[in-house]
């Protein structure tokens, strides 16, 4: 195979490159394995990209290499590439916005898959809009685990739901797991993630010994970590299906509450997903997470 050459992709031309390159070398996951993934994915993938900027974090030599979070438009990019300029206060490059890429279409996927940005990271809310989704990082300390994260997970579901907020998990990819739940988009993020706050809080106080709702990390080991910070409107959270760079590669897998609370009870293993299986786990579901596309309603005021 050529180590460039030019497809055709939905009225695109892109010039893919390298792609018997190891990305991830214990695991001999190539470039282009990391590419046929994405656009197999794509389907599911692309309405939870679909209007936010994306922020990408690149392994130009493998999972093993130097790897760098990139939010800004890289050189060369394609004039077709969908570009927002959006507003970065408190940048740490004193810039006053950044030209973010935004994920509408395959051929921009399958260009960034190729520049090797392995994990996309997208905020809650869409370009324009107040945040449509709140998201809580369930973040376990050693020896906590992912099987402890589920226990939290069922917890946190059940007293969101008191107040009319539906929940939908899906592992991180790498040792934690993430509620997701759709918003009416109506309230800015300050209000989201101060009853995201609210409702960490409340549950460390229920259950002390087992989660807290503080960042420091001399209190987490044995703990999960509920991170309601993940709402604020300069945060990004893996997106579902997102690869994640690791030994092996795993990715962002959507849950069934079922499973979620068979993990929680050492009923199944509780662990991440390989791409391949999440391809499989997308025929017999479907995407898991469809319903995150529809309005939910507002958070309560405190």
């Amino acid at each position: 195979m050529p180590d460039r050459f030019v497809v055709h992709l939905e009225g695109r031309d892109l010039e893919l490159s390298n792609l018997d390159k190891l990305m991830f070398p214990a695991a001999g996951f190539t470039k282009g394995e990391v590419i046929d993934y994405y656009t197999r994915i794509a389907p599911v993938l692309l309405p939870h990209l679909r209007d936010r900027p994306v922020t990408r974090i690149r392994y130009p030599n493998g999972v093993d290499g130097v790897h760098f979070f990139e939010k800004n438009k890289p050189g060369g990019t394609p004039g077709w590439v969908r570009l927002a300029t959006l507003p970065v206060p408190g940048s740490t490059k004193s810039r006053e916005t950044i030209d973010f890429v935004v994920v509408d279409e395959l051929p921009t996927l399958v260009w960034l898959a190729n520049l090797a940005a392995i994990e996309l990271h997208t905020p809650q809310w869409r370009i324009g809009a107040d945040p449509d989704l709140l998201v809580v990082d369930l973040d376990p300390g050693a020896p906590a685990g992912l099987r402890e994260c589920g226990a939290v997970a069922v917890l946190m579901r059940d007293r969101l739901a008191e107040d009319g907020i539906t929940a939908y998990p899906k592992t991180s990819g790498k040792k934690g797991m993430q509620l997701c739940c759709p918003l009416a988009g109506t309230q800015n993020a300050e209000v989201v993630a101060g009853y995201a706050k609210r409702i960490a809080e409340e549950l460390a106080r229920l259950v002390p010994g087992s989660i807290t709702a503080k960042m420091a990390k001399q209190l987490r080991p044995g703990k999960i970590f509920i991170d309601w910070s993940q709402n604020n409107a300069a945060k990004t959270t893996v997106t579902p299906y997102s690869l994640r760079a690791g030994a092996a590669p795993t990715a962002s897998t959507p849950l069934t509450w079922a499973e979620t609370e068979a993990m929680a009870t050492g009923e199944i293993e509780a662990r991440q997903f390989t791409p391949a299986e999440v391809l499989t786990r997308v025929e017999t579901h479907g995407d898991l997470l469809a319903d995150l596309r529809e309005p939910g309603p507002p958070v309560p005021h405190l």
